[in-house]
């Protein structure tokens, strides 16, 4: 009995392990169940969950088949890894069989951790392949039949009616254009995805969608369609507004793939048997808005028995298949939504509806009326001075949807291929009082994952990370734009990369800069220069606008930070010959190692004083900058060399990156340490990106002390100097200072906008002036993410959550928190690519406590503030050496304590200065 006691208890304890030991949330390509991927060799990715401290992945086994319940029984596997002994639980690389287009695959991971347990198989998770080549694509490309009207251009629709007899198994929708479209099948929008098939560089790449849609096709006869919109194909796009810039075409490709239960299949493909026409959308346009008339829409245009003999036919047109290439990255969708929080007339009699928060995306509502009436709605991010409705700083893009009622009961009116950047609309035309219920502002943005969260005792510094992770939502829409309201919303390089490890706390921006950077990557000139904006629609025959230091750096900058913040080194793969191509670019430009040549954007909108009569305005040399981020751009290239394994490169550009720190110094050091601009930027550059030799570097620091107190501890950097300013500052020992930065609240400062009631990052220090006032018109967005970069000091210091770059994607975690500021207590969350890290500290008069989470499979080095390492407790009692807490003693003011995976709760005495 004894023994049996014995037996039972053992199988039950050994099966609460067992459930322990959890592996969730499978990707392939870091995509849930992606139906339409073009990698020949996928990467597959999981995470694990487990109650118990320090668990770590010791062994992994994959295996993959064409079929669910095969593959949960091991059969007819295109792919089996065996028992692999490793802790790689991110981007494992599939070796197997084949791939095939349009294919269906299964795969399952079980895993094994360091007590010897294992997982079990996990659920099996599924990828399907795309089209893969230009021969699976049996639709083609049709155009408009009718002659379209050259100005207006109205939207055109396009449909086929075909018939389904037999039970459907699957049915897959391919379908990209040239310019933007939505797709209807039998009355119903396809998918929820906005603005596609997305902005990229259309002419070397071209992204295609997927769509499942099984459950909207039926028995009998059935309807496919689309209705198209210019875009960024051939709309009016760039800074000085130009149509046409890829084509003056509008087209469509659409390949409807249908399986069938006896295992038949059936391709509805557009060709020549389409019909073509014109709806309610008369005019579109991205800067300028859009026009829709009501009396001209052809009810029921995408359902069957729909009468359309008054239709043209198409024109079938050959272009290119060869730069079609599946999508990766987050579509646009629809997100947050706001009413009114205000309806208000302004002295001049106008009528606004304010929404509370500055936002992207368009206003929908519904309203009564008789047929022609005319509603306008005009979006504003901010009011004036006077109360009255503010457009200047839109320059010429009118912003404004204009929409003509059909006179036939309730009708509901939203945009289809436009966005605004708004706060505030003024609506005419209206008849009556609004209701505000009639009226919502909806939010559109790429959908990226929600993986950052960033709170502290100071309402003011959670407004600006609340303002920072706006911009960075109304500006990520499908590319990394500088603004999302005037006559620009262009993916301006050099604002891209300032922001973009904060971004990265923010959000997963993993896909969304893949797929940017390739584009980086096509549009880069021969030279090696890249475009001040990507997709480059600046460039004009003879003009190469590109080569500005700090905005063409994007080539080395953010796939360094990408790899940080992710762990996979298919981004340094991918991009390396870019890399490259910029920093040989460098080279050649440069005499005698020292670049100080061409023309640059410079510290872009730094502190500058109208009539400068004692020189306050804060000029650094943009020659000075060049060389700062030639030296930085070499030593990510020698980076990713050594990621990649090529010593060569590794040697060569080691020499190079020397000599170019060489001639920095002869060129622009004195000998006792002054930098010839005496600027925040100049210092900030200086040290961050370790231009100075050792014994330079601490003086170089006070004198950047010294030069924030001179200002009355104000900032006076630009784009470039304000990513790296207070990380330079508390890097060397100024963390007091950093804060004394972060917490001004009077111009120039982060908090600046915040006081003055902004809800998302501006352009300018002072975009609105305290006597409230504007900046010039010319250039002021109140949105614009470039100055939130101070949102990855936040994470990284304040809270003090990082990754050590040689174990890149959080594998080995740092936490570090910087408590200072007055500050009572700062919380961040982030969803790395393991699983949830988490910092919260909190202080008062005698003690600092100290809650961190560290994700299954990974480590962390933690560093306690303490006087000493006796008065540093965790979960109430003095350390010891365990398996899961390693204490490795005093570390400038820390107790560093190594540990593995699991919850901690440690305390300290409060160090005192």
């Amino acid at each position: 009995m004894k023994k049996i006691t014995l037996l039972l208890f053992s199988v039950l304890m050994s099966g609460i392990c067992f459930a322990q030991l959890k592996v969730q949330h499978l990707q392939t390509e870091t995509l849930n169940n992606p139906i339409s991927i073009d990698a020949r060799d996928p990467g597959f990715s999981w995470q694990l969950a487990d109650t118990k401290r320090d668990v770590m992945q010791t062994a992994y086994q994959i295996r993959v088949s064409t079929n669910s319940a095969d593959v949960q029984k091991g059969k007819h596997l295109v792919w089996n890894t065996g028992k692999v002994s490793s802790d790689q639980s991110l981007y494992v690389i599939y070796k197997g069989d084949a791939l095939k287009a349009g294919q269906k695959y299964f795969w399952q991971v079980k895993v094994w951790d360091n007590s010897g347990e294992n997982s079990g198989w996990s659920e099996p998770a599924s990828w399907q392949m795309g089209l893969l080549t230009p021969a699976d694509w049996q639709a083609k490309w049709i155009t408009p039949g009718y002659k379209e009207d050259s100005l207006e251009k109205p939207s055109p629709l396009f449909r086929k009616e075909f018939s389904v007899n037999k039970k459907i198994v699957s049915a897959i929708a391919y379908i990209t254009a040239h310019g933007l479209y939505e797709a209807r099948i039998n009355g119903h929008r396809v998918g929820d995805a906005y603005l596609t098939p997305g902005w990229t560089s259309y002419n070397k790449r071209l992204e295609y969608q997927a769509y499942d849609v099984t459950g909207l096709l039926h028995d009998g006869a059935n309807v496919v369609g689309a209705m198209l919109g210019n875009g960024w194909y051939r709309g009016h796009v760039g800074y000085d507004p130009t149509p046409n810039l890829y084509g003056k075409d509008i087209a469509l490709l659409l390949q409807l793939q249908i399986t069938y239960t006896d295992g038949t299949t059936a391709n509805i493909v557009s060709d020549d048997s389409w019909k073509s026409a014109t709806g309610d959308v008369r005019n579109s346009e991205i800067y300028y808005g859009e026009i829709i008339d009501h009396r001209k829409a052809q009810k029921g245009w995408d359902e069957a028995g729909f009468n359309d003999k008054k239709w043209y036919g198409v024109n079938v047109r050959d272009f290119a298949k060869d730069i079609l290439i599946a999508t990766v990255n987050e579509p646009v969708k629809q997100h947050e939504v706001f009413k009114p929080i205000k309806i208000f007339r302004t002295p001049k009699g106008d009528q606004i509806i304010d929404f509370g928060q500055n936002l992207v995306g368009w206003v929908k509502f519904k309203v009564h009326g008789k047929a022609g009436d005319t509603i306008r709605l005009s979006h504003a991010e901010v009011m004036d001075k006077g109360g009255e409705f503010y457009t200047d700083n839109l320059r010429t893009a009118k912003s404004q949807d204009i929409y003509m009622l059909s006179g036939e009961g309730e009708e509901t009116f939203e945009p289809h291929f436009t966005w605004q950047g708004f706060r505030f609309v003024k609506v005419e035309g209206y008849h009556g009082k609004i209701n505000p219920d009639d009226f919502t502002a909806i939010t559109l943005y790429s959908d990226m994952t929600p993986t950052g969260t960033f709170s502290c005792s100071n309402t003011m510094i959670n407004q600006l990370q609340h303002n920072i992770q706006w911009g960075q939502k109304g500006n990520f829409l499908d590319v990394p734009t500088d603004c999302p309201q005037r006559d620009e919303r262009l993916g301006w390089t050099g604002d891209a990369q300032v922001f973009s490890r904060t971004a990265s706390y923010n959000m997963n921006v993993k896909n969304f800069f893949t797929k940017w950077l390739k584009d980086v990557a096509a549009d880069q000139y021969t030279s090696g220069a890249v475009p001040h904006v990507i997709p480059d629609v600046i460039k004009r025959k003879g003009y190469e606008p590109g080569g500005s230091t700090g905005w063409s750096d994007v080539a080395t900058i953010i796939p360094w930070n990408m790899y940080l913040a992710y762990g996979d080194k298919r981004v340094l793969e991918n991009q390396y010959g870019s890399m490259k191509a910029w920093v040989d670019y460098m080279v050649h430009q440069s005499k005698n190692n020292l670049w100080n040549t061409g023309g640059h954007f410079g510290d872009w909108l730094f502190y500058s004083v109208n009539d400068d009569t004692d020189g306050s305005s804060a000029i650094t040399s943009k020659y000075l900058i060049a060389q700062c981020f030639y030296a930085y751009s070499t030593g990510l290239l020698i980076d990713a060399a050594k990621v990649l394994g090529k010593t060569e490169d590794v040697d060569h550009y080691t020499k190079l990156l020397a000599d170019i720190k060489d001639a920095y110094m002869r060129e622009y050091v004195t000998p006792n340490g002054l930098i010839s601009s005496d600027t925040q930027t100049a210092y900030v550059l200086a040290l961050q990106f370790d231009m100075l030799p050792e014994n330079l570097r601490q003086q170089a620091a006070a004198r950047l002390a010294a030069n924030v107190e001179r200002y009355g501890n104000h900032l006076t950097t630009g784009f470039l100097g304000t990513p790296y300013l207070c990380h330079a500052l508390s890097s060397f020992g100024y963390t007091d200072v950093a804060y004394r930065l972060l917490l001004q609240e009077t111009y120039p400062s982060w908090l600046y906008p915040v006081k003055m009631g902004a809800t998302t990052v501006w352009e300018r220090w002072d975009g609105i002036r305290p006597d409230g006032t504007f900046e010039t018109p010319t250039m002021n967005s109140f949105n614009h993410y470039s100055y939130g970069a101070i949102g990855d000091w936040m994470y990284r210091v304040v809270t003090g959550i990082d990754t050590k770059p040689d174990m890149p994607g959080y594998k080995n975690i740092i936490i570090k928190p910087h408590p200072g500021g007055n500050l009572s207590y700062a919380n961040a969350d982030y969803e790395t690519p393991y699983g949830k890290v988490s910092s919260h500290w909190k202080t008062d008069s005698t003690t600092f406590s100290l809650d961190v989470e560290i994700p299954v499979n990974t480590t962390a080095t933690v560093y306690v503030p303490a006087k000493n390492n006796s008065t540093v407790l965790e979960g109430g009692a003095a350390l010891a050496n365990t398996k899961a807490i390693k204490p490795q003693g005093m570390e400038d003011g820390y107790m560093a304590v190594e540990v593995g995976s699991g919850s901690y709760h440690f305390t300290s005495a409060v160090v005192t200065k």
